[in-house]
Parts: C-alpha cells; structure tokens; sequence
C-alpha cells in the first residue's frame, strides 16, 4: 500500500542495533528504502491486527446467535420476521 507524498509525516524512531541492521539489510535486497521497509512491516502489522480483530467479533457475534438458536440462515430468518 502506497501513500503519496504529500500526505507523509516525517517520524524519528530509535531501533535496537540487531533490529536497524535488518532493515537496512531487507531495504538493500528489496531495492527499498528503510522508510519503506518500516512501512512495509506496519502495514502488515496493522492487517494482522484488523484481521483479528474481525476473527474476534465473527466469534462474538456467532457465540450470540448459537445462544438464541440461530445455527443456519432460516433460523436467522425466523428469528427477524
């Protein structure tokens, strides 16, 4: 996912030595910058973490409905009208 320019917002960030090295090292092998590659990994972050939090309310939602017997969509029609 790309972002244009002029909506980037320059950040400092310190890294852990072992960390900043493996940046460096994906930017060299990716032909990226290192701000790319941290972009990279925070988008792949922030997906993992909407992903799950979909999982959990998918979960939530389903453990409501078995609790009222709603187990197939005609249940769930039943239960609307």
């Amino acid at each position: 996912m790309s972002l244009m320019a002029s909506s980037a917002v320059k950040k400092t960030i310190s890294l852990p030595r072992e960390l900043a090295r493996e940046v460096d090292e994906r930017a060299r092998v990716e032909h990226k910058t290192s701000s790319a590659v941290i972009q990279d990994a925070l988008w792949a972050a922030r997906r993992r973490r909407l992903r799950r939090e979909l999982r959990d309310l998918q979960g939530y939602w389903s453990r409501k409905a078995k609790e009222k017997g709603i187990l197939s969509d005609a249940d769930l029609e039943r239960y609307s009208q």
